[in-house]
């Protein structure tokens, strides 16, 4: 009885432990969360002034025919894959990279993230590069996007697919996937209206200045997908740890619980002993 009690406060140390690593890591992931919040805030409007600049041009000149509008047969397509630096976010980096496993054809793979790189490397998957490049550094986007652009007009590839975890709330993300280029862009009867009545002059061209900022439309999307993903993973890890640190308070509940059962049997059977030495 004595083994057992020691046993079972060992293990209440143990758990105790566990739940003081599990506290640090939630108040951690809350402290960073603010920040990346606004990080996601502040990138969406970049990446609608772009989108927004960029339909305008196509309705300027309905007639150019550029190689980011060109739709063809898609060959072979480049996928991006966003994912964690690290694991204890709950189902966060199994969601997405599960999403991007159902990706079919021939397809070059960009992780981003620790974890993206582990799995891809893991399942033997054909690689853009093979620098492990980190989701914490949100720089990411803007190193890439020139590289990205110029594989595509020089027919690496047919299509840029993007797969990441937006942020919807901090209970809720979501694994998505988007296709980054060739661009969907169809501009509207009024934007085509109110291009012809603007005074907008492209020098040299529409068509060169639209080229000119796909790249940076590129490394918006990316830059954006990055923040949104990094404030998913703080999130998802905030409410895994926080589940996990009240599933231990109720394992030390219930194990007090049994220590206490085995402390009173141990007193009763020493009673019950000493009462049983007394009568003889």
């Amino acid at each position: 009885m004595a083994g057992s009690m020691k046993d079972i406060k060992l293990r209440i140390k143990s758990v105790e432990s566990t739940m003081q690593i599990t506290k640090a890591m939630e108040l951690v992931a809350s402290s960073k969360m603010r920040r990346a919040k606004e990080r996601v805030e502040h990138s969406r409007p970049y990446f609608e002034t772009l989108y927004k600049t960029l339909t305008e041009i196509a309705a300027a000149d309905p007639r150019a025919r550029n190689p980011y509008l060109r739709r063809s047969e898609i060959k072979r397509t480049l996928l991006v894959v966003i994912a964690g630096d690290r694991g204890l976010a709950g189902g966060y980096n199994a969601n997405v990279l599960k999403l991007a496993a159902q990706e079919s054809g021939n397809v070059e793979v960009l992780p981003i993230g620790k974890r993206s790189a582990e799995y891809f490397a893991h399942h033997e998957a054909e690689l853009f590069t093979q620098e492990v490049l980190l989701a914490a550094d949100i720089s990411v986007g803007f190193q890439l996007a020139r590289q990205i652009t110029e594989g595509y007009r020089k027919g690496e590839y047919d299509a840029v697919k993007l797969c990441y975890t937006r942020f919807d709330s901090m209970m809720t993300q979501t694994a998505v996937s988007i296709e980054v280029l060739p661009l969907a862009m169809e501009p509207t009867e009024q934007q085509k209206a109110e291009a012809r009545r603007s005074q907008i002059l492209y020098k040299p061209s529409s068509e060169e200045v639209f080229s000119a900022i796909i790249p940076e439309y590129v490394a918006g999307v990316v830059y954006g997908a990055v923040c949104e993903s990094v404030a998913s993973e703080l999130a998802a890890r905030r409410t895994a740890m926080d589940a996990a640190t009240k599933n231990a308070g109720e394992m030390i509940d219930h194990l007090n619980l049994y220590y206490n059962r085995a402390r009173q049997a141990a007193i009763t059977q020493e009673i019950t002993e000493i009462v049983a030495g007394a009568e003889i």
